[in-house]
């Protein structure tokens, strides 16, 4: 399969799959198709806010396993199903995706190269919205137009006002 008709797939699949898990609060945010021996792996990678659980992943996976049975989107060649969370190492794209992570500490690549690294403190939900970075106890408003690439940082044993 040609990386053409590769990209196609995804997105004919994301399709199918948008609406009917928006419907239960949750969002495609990946689709990722991997050949596996005679099979191939079919991962869809699934968030919404507040984060998603075990079961909000159950309950995605029956949904997807419905859709795709109902549709000819897979083809006849065999394929394994997984559904997982978004995952912290995958970079913040979309406005739901600072939504979702306010008050996490973030590494932020801007277009002309500077990096800035900050907590996130609030952001707009629209596409020409910008996030507010706590930046050693500064505010710095971020236009997403001027983010290159942003990740968010894993910390361990962060101290909180309440340790």
């Amino acid at each position: 399969m040609s990386s053409a008709q590769q990209d196609a797939l995804r997105e004919r699949i994301e399709a199918e799959l948008a609406d009917p898990l928006r419907a239960m609060g949750i969002d495609v945010e990946g689709v990722e198709i991997t050949p596996a021996g005679k099979r191939r792996v079919l991962r869809v990678a699934v968030d919404q806010d507040g984060g998603v659980t075990l079961d909000d992943v159950a309950a995605a996976t029956r949904e997807v396993e419905r859709v795709l049975d109902a549709s000819d989107v897979m083809g006849e060649h065999p394929y394994t199903l997984e559904v997982t969370s978004r995952g912290v190492d995958r970079p913040l794209t979309l406005p739901r995706h600072w939504r979702r992570n306010v008050d996490r500490l973030v590494r932020v690549v801007l277009t002309d190269g500077t990096t800035v690294t900050g907590r996130v403190v609030s952001s707009v939900d629209a596409p020409d919205g910008t996030v507010t970075l706590d930046v050693a106890g500064a505010h710095h408003e971020v236009g997403y137009a001027d983010v290159d690439k942003a990740l968010v940082q894993i910390e361990f044993n962060r101290k909180t006002e309440e340790t």
